[in-house]
């Protein structure tokens, strides 16, 4: 735990703090939206583990909202983060301006090509383009040797592999399993934005999953039916289906029959709100 933690708002200033950290010690990186929540707090105890150094950021970044999205209410209260964080071996917090990090003139984009088309990224036009773009940027920025991320975003993270492979960062992400609430709902910041009804009802999803892993359980090798049964399930409680697919977890290719090794991607709408959540397949 931390006496006080270091709070950076400028690249220049990051840059020269970066500058004086040995090496030979590893950075573990933890890059955040804020609004943190446990599951959060998880990735920041990992790089505790693994990393000599931990360096948290937290910005909310414009570029991988849509035009009619909820950048403008998206949850924000960095006090109370930095409370939370100060329970922890934060070293520095990263906390940067729009005008910082996206100054005026700026026109340069990082894009993953094909992974960053389906799903998530074709639902929202343009979100993937954003997070490439900021985290290549807070990579180049603070240098660290891992970049500690959370499944639930588990597109996310296949996109943010490929990109640091191919820019040959020399970098590792780290995955790290999904925090639930005791009820199993997937913690999320836009969890907060749920009413009390909507939030009874946001379990569907994780029923669902555990109504496909209790049907592959009993033999059903069927994914449509799977799929199907899922799908009943969660519009049952009021819930919109974006998207429910199986896929091959570094591809993201979708699979027409069950094998070992699948992991069950899902995003549906429970009122408003989009939740995104999935849950891998053993045979």
């Amino acid at each position: 735990m931390k006496d006080s933690i270091r709070v950076i708002d400028s690249i220049q200033e990051m840059r020269e703090y970066r500058s004086m950290i040995y090496e030979t010690k590893n950075i573990g990186f933890v890059p955040t939206m804020g609004y943190l929540h446990e599951g959060h707090l998880s990735l920041v105890e990992q790089s505790n583990r693994e990393s000599d150094i931990t360096i948290v950021s937290i910005y909310v970044n414009p570029s991988q909202f849509g035009t009619n999205e909820d950048l403008l209410t998206y949850p924000r209260d960095i006090d109370r983060d930095l409370e939370l964080l100060s329970k922890y071996d934060v070293d520095a917090v990263f906390y940067p301006s729009s005008e910082e990090m996206y100054p005026e003139g700026y026109s340069t984009w990082v894009e993953v090509d094909g992974l960053s088309n389906k799903f998530c990224g074709a639902s929202r036009p343009g979100h993937f383009k954003g997070v490439t773009t900021i985290v290549s940027k807070l990579i180049n920025i603070i240098r660290p040797l891992y970049i500690y991320m959370g499944e639930k975003d588990f597109q996310q993270i296949a996109v943010l592999k490929k990109m640091v492979e191919d820019l040959d960062y020399g970098l590792y992400i780290r995955p790290c399993p999904i925090v639930r609430e005791k009820d199993g709902l997937a913690m999320s910041s836009r969890n907060a934005y749920l009413s009390p009804e909507e939030r009874i009802n946001a379990l569907c999803l994780y029923e669902a999953q555990l109504m496909a892993k209790d049907m592959i359980y009993k033999g059903e090798r069927d994914i449509h039916a799977i799929i199907t049964k899922m799908n009943r399930h969660i519009t049952s409680k009021g819930g919109k289906i974006d998207y429910i697919e199986f896929v091959e977890p570094d591809s993201l290719e979708i699979k027409k029959q069950l094998e070992d090794n699948i992991r069950v991607l899902m995003a549906a709408y429970i009122g408003s709100t989009r939740l995104i959540d999935n849950f891998e397949i053993t045979v």
